[in-house]
């Protein structure tokens, strides 16, 4: 109920998590559609930038708001950095304030003078403005660090580098606000750089009890978590898709055609596979370097076959194995009883 500056930080990693899983999911799945040509209808969905850019915009971010009221000379406490977030953040849509002189939250008794609020993506937050400041300016004094790596002990000495006289710097150090800013941009470029994949966690109830399921609650977080859009774009889209290659080399045992070898471009040879499995039209779409299946039940259907038909394919080599084991050994045993007949014949 009570949030202050570190609420207020872990809320702003959360929506550029929330941000990143946007960009990685449901917009990358809706850009992909149109690079290779599938037929496709837009779907709308609500991209949380626009909270992002209002705590970390350079200008008139909020933690540059605060960083700006740390840093200037004169009285800095935390009702003139909530007035300054008023001056600049009065007429953003995500913003609330009661001192903002916007009309909409003038007679908003939920609201103390003390507090502005948020529209995060997932809710609602209201945060108490009391400690921003003190706490943005947790900064270490120089003499202390400097004392602390001239100790003895060398792991002391490595916890404190900046204490080191060789690197002196006499510019101010970065406020906290400012070096959580930079470490969540560094977790976001790494990200970027992978291939994430996404599991979404439900409480059932608060109680951490089990055999409870609280409806309540269960469709607050789908629906603030972005489950709904989520479901929306993949039910209007397709559940799978995979390069013509990998998908004709994994299937093509299942047509006599494609099987053991084919001899043309891939996407033919998925054309010949498909058509030859009667698998309906609407049930998957040709990209120009994919194949895009719809429904997940399509594709348990094709590993089904494939599972029964790598059955077939290793009882066919079993008995071709047998049968030549078997003639191996008739073989010998008729070899050696001309042997032993020849042998027999000669001393009777």
């Amino acid at each position: 109920q009570d949030n202050s500056f570190e609420q207020f930080i872990i809320n702003y990693c959360n929506e550029k998590l929330q941000q990143i899983f946007i960009e990685l999911t449901l917009k990358e799945e809706q850009e992909e559609y149109i690079r290779e040509g599938i037929e496709w209808t837009h779907i709308e969905y609500f991209n949380n930038a626009i909270i992002c850019d209002l705590i970390e915009n350079n200008q008139t971010g909020i933690l540059a708001m605060l960083d700006e009221e740390c840093l200037r000379p004169g009285t800095v406490t935390d009702d003139t950095f909530l007035e300054k977030l008023n001056q600049v953040c009065a007429t953003h849509q995500h913003f609330e304030s009661r001192m903002s002189k916007c009309s909409r939250f003038l007679n908003d008794t939920s609201l103390p003078h003390s507090c502005f609020r948020i529209q995060h993506y997932a809710g609602k937050v209201m945060y108490q403005v009391e400690g921003f400041v003190d706490k943005n300016n947790d900064l270490l004094y120089r003499d202390l660090s400097q004392a602390m790596w001239k100790a003895n002990h060398s792991l002391i000495k490595a916890l404190f580098p900046e204490g080191n006289p060789a690197k002196i710097n006499l510019k101010r150090p970065p406020t906290a606000g400012s070096q959580f800013k930079a470490s969540v941009a560094t977790l976001m470029k790494n990200l970027q750089t992978k291939n994430p994949n996404y599991i979404r966690c439900i409480k059932p109830n608060d109680k951490k009890a089990a055999h409870i399921f609280n409806e309540a609650l269960v469709c607050h977080q789908i629906r603030y978590l972005g489950l709904l859009e989520n479901v929306r774009v993949r039910r209007a889209g397709y559940a799978f898709r995979q390069p013509y290659e990998p998908c004709l080399e994994r299937y093509k045992m299942l047509c006599k055609q494609t099987w053991p070898h084919w001899r043309g471009p891939a996407r033919a040879g998925v054309e010949v596979l498909f058509n030859e499995l009667g698998i309906p039209e609407e049930e998957f779409s040709f990209g120009r370097s994919k194949i895009f299946i719809r429904n997940p039940r399509t594709l348990f259907k094709l590993e089904d076959l494939r599972k029964q038909r790598l059955e077939d394919l290793a009882t066919l080599i079993e008995k071709i194995y047998r049968g030549w084991k078997c003639r191996t050994r008739f073989l010998l045993m008729k070899k050696c009883q001309v042997v032993i007949a020849s042998w027999y014949r000669r001393y009777s």
